[in-house]
């Protein structure tokens, strides 16, 4: 995924996450009772993500270390 489209999710989850939290604290029953941990651990993965890239340097370059890509 691209960074600027990153970006657009993580702001589109946190949207969602601050509706849900809304309608549960009106005392309304979401209608996912699991959607609002989904909400969050989707966007914690986004910002783990965000974070590993800082802390390489790179910008939309994913590496995955231990990928069977190099086979000898």
């Amino acid at each position: 995924m691209e960074p600027d489209a990153r970006e657009k999710k993580l702001l589109e989850l946190r949207e969602e996450l601050m509706h849900e939290r809304g309608v549960a604290a009106m005392g309304g029953a979401p209608p996912s009772p699991g959607k609002i941990r989904a909400i969050r651990k989707n966007i914690a993965r986004i910002l783990t993500i965000i974070g590993e890239e800082r802390r390489l340097g790179t910008r939309g370059e994913t590496k995955v270390e231990g990928s069977k890509e190099e086979t000898s």
